[in-house]
């Protein structure tokens, strides 16, 4: 088993960037084992470059795959492979699956129902708290938020969904460089109640193109994607597309028509996208199955709100989700002094609850 899981390792060494040749090779190999066991003739008659052919025939590439193996271990990750039970069927029934998985967190919320949310990274207030709405009303209800752990949008939707439920997210490098890395933090909370996941072998760094090929994996794991800003020239365009192309449903949250945060959201819609802006919406268009686990959450589903004291219940009361409110706004909304806001707006951030944005202001977070 363990000649079988480095084969699988050694493979994606080689070919986690070239999805194209790493469908072709499945195709003809039906082991990943006698990859490495072909001669040279075996890839004869294919546009194979000389470097890539050199890897695949190179008498050490099965201990490479090893090395991986081991060094992923020490590392606490989990490597899932094409073949293993743990790799949820909706990623394996796409056209071009990865070969492996290294997985940070538990590996059994692969398997969850799930549903993408997408975005800007620079999104507006409105963008914001659209995401974490979305993603809360979601969670709560049983689903997994799937994203992309980058800035703005799929951060929100993480947070979102952590205050109710479980998120996954789905990163364009190695599982053991966490980018970006203002969201380390958040990929370690999002490991302890589901799980962080990346095809890319240890020490990939976040190139470019990594991040279209990991678009693939975040709507190949769901059985919808929602994009809730995006301008015209968005990667979240790049995933809705992927989406179709994999028969999943997609979802827009409509926007400002002058704003051009809302031009690839509004153009979605207009091809054919379902308009969504509130949960309903979306369970509206899910499988019954996972229809009825939205309409009715679960008695034992975690609260929607943490533990808050007096002062910070009133404090979030006074806060709004999508208009971001300075100090000053909520000296004015409340009796509190500048000092004692301070200190209840770190614990309301500390808690979930809150979350300061540029500018030194605060939006209400669930």
């Amino acid at each position: 088993m363990d000649d079988k899981r480095a084969a699988w390792i050694a493979l994606n060494l080689v070919l986690a960037e070239k999805r194209k040749l790493a469908t072709m090779i499945m195709t003809r190999f039906a082991d990943p084992v006698d990859v490495f066991r072909a001669a040279p003739s075996d890839f004869s008659d294919w546009r194979i470059g000389p470097d890539t052919a050199r890897r695949l025939l190179a008498p050490e590439a099965m201990e490479r795959g090893l090395r991986e193996m081991k060094d992923a271990e020490n590392k606490g990750f989990q490597v899932v492979t094409l073949e293993d039970e743990a790799y949820p069927q909706t990623l394996r029934e796409i056209f071009d699956p990865p070969l492996v998985l290294y997985c940070l967190g538990k590996v059994e919320a692969l398997k969850a129902p799930a549903l993408a949310v997408v975005g800007a990274r620079k999104p507006s207030a409105y963008g914001r708290a659209m995401a974490e709405s979305l993603s809360r009303e979601a969670a709560r209800r049983g689903l997994l938020v799937v994203s992309g752990l980058a800035c703005g949008i799929d951060t929100q939707s993480h947070w979102g969904a952590l205050a109710a439920g479980r998120t996954l997210a789905v990163l364009g490098s190695g599982l053991d460089v966490l980018y970006p890395a203002m969201n380390r933090p958040l990929a370690r909370k999002i490991a302890e109640q589901g799980a962080v996941v990346s095809e890319f072998p240890l020490g990939s760094k976040p190139l470019g193109f990594h991040f279209p090929l990991r678009n693939r994996i975040i709507s190949g794991l769901s059985l919808a994607v929602i994009v809730v800003e995006a301008t015209l020239r968005s990667g979240s365009l790049i995933t809705a597309r992927l989406a179709l192309e994999q028969n999943r449903d997609v979802m827009a949250v409509p926007g400002n028509a002058t704003s051009d945060l809302s031009a690839g959201t509004n153009w979605l819609i207009q091809c054919g996208a379902k308009l969504v802006t509130r949960w309903e919406d979306v369970a509206a268009e899910l499988p019954d199955y996972v229809r009825t686990r939205l309409a009715r959450p679960d008695a034992d589903s975690r609260p929607l709100t943490p533990d808050l004291s007096p002062d910070e219940a009133v404090v979030l009361e006074a806060l709004k989700a999508d208009a971001p409110m300075s100090v000053d706004d909520l000296v004015e909304a409340t009796d509190y002094s500048v000092s004692e806001l301070l200190s209840i707006l770190l614990g309301l951030e500390l808690k979930g609850a809150a979350a300061q944005v540029p500018g030194k202001k605060y939006l209400r977070r669930i």
